[in-house]
C-alpha cells in the first residue's frame, strides 16, 4: 500500500484508483489493512492507496466518508464502490477484481 500526501488526493480521471481511508487509533482500521494487504499480493497490478484521515478533514467531509474504515473505488474518475464492511479477504478479492483489465 502507498501512503498519499495532502497534494496527491485528487482522483485521476484514468484507470483504476482505490483509496484506502482510515485513522490508525481504529482497531478495525488494522484488520482491514491486513486484509488489504492480502488483495495487494494476490492482484499485483494493482496499486491500494492509503489515506490518514487524521491529515484529510476537510476531504472527508466533501467525500462524505461516514466512518472508517473506508475503501473508495474508483474507474476513470467515477466512483464506482464504497466499501464501509470489510467481511472478508475473498469479498473483497471478488469486488476488485472485477475492475481489474
Amino acid at each position: 500500500m502507498v501512503e498519499w500526501e495532502k497534494k496527491q488526493l485528487m482522483i485521476q480521471n484514468e484507470g483504476l484508483v482505490l483509496l484506502y481511508l482510515y485513522t490508525p487509533m481504529c482497531g478495525t482500521c488494522q484488520v482491514a489493512k491486513r486484509m488489504l494487504t492480502v488483495i495487494d499480493e494476490l492482484l499485483p497490478s494493482i496499486v491500494i492507496h492509503s489515506v490518514n484521515l487524521n491529515y484529510f478533514p476537510n476531504e472527508a467531509k466533501e467525500l462524505e466518508i461516514e466512518s472508517v474504515p473506508c475503501l473508495l473505488i474508483y474507474n476513470d474518475g467515477k466512483e464506482m464502490e464504497r466499501v464501509y464492511a470489510f467481511q472478508s479477504v475473498s469479498y473483497l478479492h471478488e469486488l476488485i477484481k472485477q475492475y481489474v483489465h
